[in-house]
């Protein structure tokens, strides 16, 4: 076979093409100059539909996101996603509090509370919509934010040359 597939979700994602131009190119590749650029968003309101709990969330999270210029039009979903996501986690959360871990089945055997399973995949899934929104440490540093102000202090500038 002559060539490589490449599968999605595997190896290391591409830095971009921003992010290269902020390094100073450290690569010396060409650069992208055709990446897409999505419109960006001023300000939203949640969807109609989001639970209160959710929206909740996105009300917190947008401004947030919109402030370090991370998320554009196309991320909305994302958003939506982690704070579905939120409100399903915290409501399982609720029932596993009050219920228990172990619950009793039918039969009267013990069993896993099903909310458990419930908490514990929405919790995966805040943590895959809120890596690709940068919520977590390590996604942030990742993230382009746009219009950094540069640092007067001058030690600062001494620790970055």
């Amino acid at each position: 076979m002559g060539g490589f597939a490449t599968v999605a979700g595997r190896g290391r994602k591409p830095k971009p093409t921003a992010k290269k131009q902020l390094a100073g190119n450290p690569g010396k590749r060409a650069l992208n100059k055709d990446e897409p650029q999505f419109s960006t968003v001023t300000n939203i309101d949640p969807p109609e539909w989001l639970t209160e709990r959710a929206a909740m969330m996105w009300r917190m999270l947008i401004p947030e996101l919109l402030r370090e210029h991370v998320v554009a039009l196309t991320d909305l979903h994302n958003v939506e996603a982690f704070c579905t996501a939120y409100a399903n986690w915290r409501a399982a959360q609720e029932v596993v509090v009050k219920g228990g871990v172990v619950v009793f089945s039918a039969q009267g055997s013990p069993i896993k509370n099903p909310a458990y399973t419930v908490a514990n995949e929405t919790m995966r899934q805040m943590v895959t919509f809120g890596s690709l929104l940068g919520l977590d440490p390590s996604s942030r540093t990742r993230l382009i934010g746009g219009n950094k102000a540069t640092s007067t202090n001058e030690f600062a500038k001494l620790l970055s040359t």
